[in-house]
């Protein structure tokens, strides 16, 4: 087999090869949330930008579900339509079986950005969403609803400062509180560690890791991660790059929890999935390139030019008289 052969049977192979090491199921829990045949684009004419088309996904209740990819392969667009930001173009989504037409409380979303109001302190910002979440509360239970989860992420210290006033970890910290004090029922994260410095991520993965345990929502992570997908998942999903960006197939991750991250380097089944799932998304994005390119390697037209001699003799030219 050729190598261009090799790297179109690539997927297929490596999937075949992830399903034979996942472990057995006796079934599956229902899903809370349902993909089908949803495509996405932007613009119009020939500005028109084709992002995702052909999605089917099925979010199971209680599951943690990541989905890895490449930046500009539309995973941020992929959260949007899951938290009702945007409408598909085609297709439908599905909720506890009926269609997502618009935002709601029951989907947070924790954006990778942390979109903080700057004038409001760490207990304003959790505050505003519990506020307009339960209404019905009186003033003293809506208080202490918003101090636990203020506790829970380890910001009663800071809980009087402003977005300025905090590190990069801490204001992902009060956004990720922000949304689960709404309690949603899926917990949509759109690359939320992306911009954080390495031990900073590393300390943030345990937080993320430790809510979901304590608390159990159904949870989607969007990351360019492997490793992070191996260590907080129990399915992964592989983004196919763009333009039209696809689902792969999901690869069952099978490890037992809780995971620490220095064990999981010397585990067989980690090293396995690692490279499974690497390999597959090295070999669609080189596919994908081929594809773009109709298969050739565009020519390029090298200017004529051709190198001045300068052994002769040189006129000097300074001071010389008009």
């Amino acid at each position: 087999m050729n190598a261009i052969a090799s790297a179109e049977a690539a997927p297929s192979l490596i999937a075949s090869e992830a399903s034979q090491h996942a472990p057995a199921r006796t079934s599956a829990p229902q899903p809370i949330i349902t993909l089908r045949n949803v495509s996405k684009g932007y613009g119009s004419g020939v500005t028109r930008n084709e992002v995702l088309t052909g999605i089917n996904l099925n979010l199971r209740e209680g599951e943690f579900l990541a989905v890895v990819g490449f930046s500009g392969s539309g995973k941020t667009t992929l959260t949007q339509l899951l938290a009702g930001l945007i409408r598909p173009d085609e297709g439908e989504i599905m909720m506890d079986g009926k269609p997502i037409t618009g935002p709601s409380p029951q989907r947070g979303l924790v954006f990778q950005n942390y979109s903080l109001l700057p004038w409001l302190t760490v207990r304003g910002n959790i505050a505003l969403s519990v506020d307009r979440v339960f209404r019905s509360w009186s003033r003293a239970a809506r208080r202490e609803h918003v101090d636990k989860f203020v506790e829970m992420v380890g910001l009663s210290h800071a809980v009087h400062r402003r977005p300025h006033e905090l590190s990069g970890g801490m204001r992902q910290r009060v956004s990720l509180a922000r949304t689960l004090a709404m309690k949603p029922k899926v917990l949509l994260l759109d690359e939320p560690l992306s911009a954080l410095d390495a031990l900073t991520r590393s300390v943030m993965q345990d937080e993320i890791l430790k809510i979901w345990e304590e608390e159990r929502q159904t949870c989607l992570m969007i990351t360019n991660d492997v490793d992070e997908a191996i260590l907080v998942a129990d399915r992964i999903a592989p983004l196919n790059p763009g333009p039209r960006a696809s689902l792969g197939p999901a690869f069952t991750v099978g490890l037992d929890r809780p995971r620490d991250k220095t064990e999981l380097n010397h585990n067989e089944r980690f090293k396995q999935l690692r490279n499974a799932v690497t390999n597959y998304l090295v070999a669609v994005r080189q596919k994908s390139r081929r594809d773009q390119s109709g298969g050739q390697t565009a020519s390029i037209k090298r200017p004529d030019i051709r190198p001045a001699d300068l052994g002769g003799p040189r006129r000097a030219i300074l001071n010389s008289p008009v």
